[in-house]
């Protein structure tokens, strides 16, 4: 296992309440983030610096590009498509009181996987449904805590996820856009944290985030640590490979409910050259 010397960079110097959700828009050539629990959708083109902000009525679980332009948004009271002209309608509508979006991925097929989670974090108290562009939703696993990372390999066969509190980075294997035979990749050890979002790289390799452990890890497709990348804040949410070759980490992190939050809490960082990430598929509604 290997501590990465590279050195992260500020991308962006933030207060996010809950930075969450980076993703790499390659159409746009920019990378959106969220900051779930401020309502805000983020977006920074590394080539320019431009950045900006826009506020969401509702909490924002997540936030992806759609293949016809615009953004497909995981909120609080379900799932709905913002367009290139910013008119916005539900294409999923549940509210439940209590209840609050919370991470999502897009997979191949170009269909939504979206969770959920209890404001208390409740054991059982959220889902991951798939939704595709249609409208169509199913509830895939309906007995989960805290819905977060979800990501698949290179070949398309496995899935990856993490309900936060099982300590654990889970695989599936994945056809069709069903999934089945669920077990154990890696678990994280006490005292290290507690897994938050994911991303897999060209290699097969998970990258998972770790939310009070202060590091990015990387597990090897047969589940082996072999890299780890600490970082100055200890609320680490979620990682994604961007930039025109896919070679940058973009890292968010959070100070929600940290007393004195160290000074970059909520900071978008990146790691240039950690890697070589997959391109992410966009939305297909």
């Amino acid at each position: 296992m290997t501590t990465m010397t590279t050195p992260y960079d500020i991308a962006v110097r933030a207060e996010a309440e809950l930075g969450e959700g980076p993703t790499w828009d390659a159409a746009a050539g920019r990378l959106i983030w969220i900051d779930i629990l401020g309502s805000r959708i983020h977006t920074y083109d590394p080539a320019t610096g431009r950045r900006t902000v826009r506020t969401t009525e509702q909490h924002v679980g997540a936030v992806k590009p759609r293949t016809g332009g615009g953004l497909v948004l995981n909120l609080r009271d379900g799932v709905g498509l913002l367009s290139p002209d910013d008119s916005f309608r539900w294409l999923h509508h549940e509210p439940v009181p209590g209840r609050r979006a919370n991470d999502a991925a897009v997979a191949v097929d170009g269909a939504l996987w979206a969770g959920t989670m209890r404001y208390d974090e409740a054991p059982g108290g959220g889902t991951l449904s798939r939704i595709t562009a249609a409208g169509a939703v199913e509830v895939v696993l309906d007995d989960v805590a805290v819905s977060n990372g979800t990501g698949w390999s290179p070949d398309g066969r496995l899935m990856y996820y993490i309900d936060s509190p099982t300590r654990r980075i889970d695989v599936f294997d994945y056809t069709d856009g069903r999934i089945s035979n669920r077990r154990p990749l890696a678990e994280i050890e006490d005292g290290a944290g507690f897994p938050d979002g994911l991303t897999v790289d060209a290699e097969g390799c998970v990258w998972v985030a770790l939310w009070e452990g202060g590091a990015v890890r990387r597990y090897t497709p047969a589940g082996s640590l072999d890299r780890v990348i600490p970082l100055p804040v200890p609320r680490v949410t979620a990682c994604t490979f961007g930039g025109p070759d896919l070679t940058e980490l973009y890292i968010t992190t959070a100070r929600t409910g940290l007393t004195s939050p160290p000074p970059l809490s909520g900071s978008l960082f990146v790691v240039p050259g950690a890697g070589k990430g997959l391109p992410q598929p966009a939305f297909a509604g």
